[in-house]
């Protein structure tokens, strides 16, 4: 058991939920009719001790000659049963003990798993966990998706402002179907370089953060959660079931009927040809290429997308395009040259008639200050503007 006051750790929290399912068949009950046993057990164990503390109390008045105020104690008893019965007030956020699943959870879970979270992949103790940001939960659950979703379902909580929406999400820590994480570093506090193999054995996926999880659970907007609960297994083990008839089928070819063998056995040949053609077609373009190379400079590419990373449909489109030997890439908007800016200064001098303004050019050794003057070939083409005067009209 953890120390008062400190939170258990993941490690602690499935040794309490095992002894608990221990305990439970012991007695012949599932989980919840446990959990909810010991409950009882702990109001009763509650009470006795009140009706023990009134009873001294009454001793210790009869003795002092007072008359014992009975109704105080009653009241009292009354008060703390209500309390634990209804939890924290409304409007504060009650903090996570974690449990066995609540229908309520299992509700909520559902719906976030059927929102767009915009889940990532991550490794968490070496498998992989769909990852998700606590802000994006929230806001599925402030959206009306979820009111439509209360009205058919009525398990799911009401949200009425910012405590009762957190207490809301917390269902799914204090249930264990989703628990807050981060991302570690397999050599943070070291002071080596990083290696090649990370530290433990496990392997590294690229691209892929490797968390764990943290034992101070909570909603903030920027945390992020992993999902522990991966929804009902029912279509998994369905094609778990097809799959293996289809090997079961595929083994048993020989028993097959002779029609369904010969129909087998074409449409094989069938995609062998096919296969053929396309490798044959692959063949024939470079061939293409090189050829109208040398004749048709650049040359053209019959599928130039053949090979490209695009959709199969995307891939025989154009059917055939000139060769550019020039790709064009994109690049990043620099800044002005100083001859470019040198040239901006001329033109404003030959428009205005004035010099342009003094311009600074810092560098990281000196800095330099230039100041741009009109050029002699500017001064000669530069034509004063006209003005007219118009009359007044009466």
């Amino acid at each position: 058991m953890p120390p008062p006051g400190q939170m258990p750790t993941p490690e602690q929290i499935q040794a309490i939920q095992r002894q608990l399912a221990i305990d439970a068949e012991k007695a012949g009950m599932t989980v919840p009719e446990f959990v909810e046993q010991l409950k009882r057990q702990h109001q009763q164990m509650m009470m006795r001790q009140m009706q023990m503390q009134q009873q001294q109390q009454q001793q210790q008045h009869q003795q002092g000659g007072g008359a014992p105020p009975p109704e105080d104690g009653h009241q009292h008893q009354h008060q703390h049963q209500h309390q634990h019965q209804q939890g924290p007030p409304a409007g504060q956020a009650r903090p996570i003990v974690p449990g066995p699943p609540k229908p309520e959870a299992i509700a909520l879970a559902k719906f976030l798993r059927s929102q767009e979270l915009k889940p990532r992949t991550v490794i968490l103790n070496g498998e992989r966990k769909d990852m998700f940001r606590v802000k994006r939960a929230l806001r599925a659950l402030q959206s009306p998706a979820y009111e439509k979703a209360r009205k058919k379902n009525p398990l799911l909580p009401e949200i009425t402002d910012r405590a009762s929406l957190e207490n809301t999400f917390k269902l799914l820590p204090m249930s264990m179907l989703a628990l807050r994480v981060t991302k570690i570093d397999p050599h943070e506090g070291h002071d080596h370089p990083p290696t090649k193999k990370p530290h433990g054995g496990g392997k590294r996926v690229k691209g892929l953060w490797t968390v764990r999880i943290e034992p101070q659970q909570d909603a903030q907007d920027d945390m992020y959660y992993v999902w522990l609960w991966e929804g009902s297994q029912v279509m998994r083990k369905v094609y778990a079931a097809l799959a293996l008839l289809v090997i079961f089928a595929v083994v048993l070819y020989p028993l097959w009927p002779l029609k369904m063998r010969q129909g087998v056995y074409y449409l094989s040949w069938g995609f062998l040809m096919f296969l053929g053609l396309f490798f044959a077609m692959a063949i024939f373009r470079v061939i293409l290429f090189c050829i109208t190379y040398f004749v048709l400079s650049p040359g053209f590419w019959l599928f130039p997308n053949l090979w490209e990373d695009v959709s199969v449909v995307e891939s025989f489109k154009p059917v055939w395009a000139w060769h550019d030997p020039n790709p064009k890439k994109k690049k990043k908007n620099k800044s002005k040259t100083p001859a470019g800016s040198a040239k901006a200064n001329a033109t404003f001098a030959a428009t205005t008639g004035q010099p342009a303004p003094a311009t600074a050019v810092t560098t990281a050794t000196d800095t330099q200050v230039a100041t741009a003057t009109p050029t002699a070939a500017a001064q000669r083409n530069y034509v004063a503007p006209k003005v007219e005067e118009l009359a007044d009209d009466e």
